[in-house]
């Protein structure tokens, strides 16, 4: 509980621990295909917690790492949207489903030592 990191992924901002599995929508960029057992290393480390010490970075950790691994592809709930023109008296429905990759922590590494 006291060994976790803070990485941005996609402009989100995700508090990560190993052993854990997470969402996140722009993992990597779309011109690549990612495929169940994918390793993957996200450089964009903000924070890393580790017992009681904090490193913070400017804005982001140098020699930070949080390496993991995809398990599959996944959809997002339904997000519908209506447009509705009272004047005209219609009533336009349309909807998606958001793309979301979910992957797995496997380690955090700080330097040249692992920490989780």
């Amino acid at each position: 509980m006291n060994k976790y990191a803070i990485v941005d992924i996609g402009g989100k901002q995700l508090r990560v621990e190993k052993g854990r599995f997470y969402d996140a929508k722009h993992l990597v960029p779309a011109k690549h295909v990612l495929t169940p057992n994918t390793k993957v290393s996200i450089n964009r480390v903000l924070l890393i917690r580790h017992g009681s010490g904090i490193n913070l970075g400017h804005p982001w950790l140098d020699n930070a790492v949080v390496k993991g691994r995809i398990l599959h592809g996944c959809f997002k709930k339904k997000l519908v949207i209506q447009q509705i023109h009272s004047k005209k008296k219609t009533l336009r429905t349309f909807g998606y489903r958001e793309n979301t990759i979910r992957f797995v922590v496997d380690s955090i590494h700080f330097g040249d030592k692992s920490l989780a």
